[in-house]
């Protein structure tokens, strides 16, 4: 099966994706209301960890696909599939800002982590797009290996002056 094939189920039986994604953003409500001014503490904050890890994985795979189709396709904006591509990005700033009213996002363990992910796809489409429209095509002897280490190594540069620029990732 591929991803545009996966993309087809969900759309023709878009029950699944609505339930999953309006459960989450609920359940943080609930949380919200049960638990509230506790959300630093012990179980509710790995609840909440829980939730938005849930949520933002679909979330930021739905945008890294729709900028990847705007960018190196040139497919349009009014192509864009409701279901796999919009609703995950409102059901995430929606659960997001839930938990937010109730917790400070510093207390959820590995919240973190998700911004050093979408800086890693970030800098990847960077690259990607930079080397598209450069339209270079090279003829070398080089192995693909090779080319894999390279880009390995430019993602590593990337994180490393992140990391000495703003001090975090």
């Amino acid at each position: 099966m591929t991803l545009r094939e996966f993309f087809d189920v969900l759309t023709n039986d878009p029950t699944y994706v609505l339930v999953y994604l309006s459960i989450i953003p609920v359940m943080a409500f609930v949380a919200g209301l049960t638990g509230q001014d506790k959300g630093h503490e012990a179980p509710w904050k790995y609840l909440y960890s829980t939730l938005i890890y849930f949520i933002c994985v679909p979330g930021i795979f739905s945008i890294t696909v729709s900028v990847y189709q705007f960018l190196f396709e040139r497919r349009s904006i009014w192509d864009a599939d409701v279901f796999v591509q919009v609703l995950p990005i409102i059901s995430m700033v929606v659960t997001l800002l839930i938990i937010r009213r109730n917790v400070n996002l510093d207390y959820i363990p590995g919240f973190d982590k998700l911004g050093g992910l979408v800086m890693i796809i970030a800098s990847t489409l960077i690259i990607m797009w930079f080397i598209d429209r450069m339209r270079i095509i090279v003829f070398s002897y080089l192995r693909f290996e090779y080319v894999i280490f390279f880009f390995v190594g430019l993602l590593l540069v990337i994180r490393f002056g992140w990391k000495r620029a703003f001090g975090s990732a």
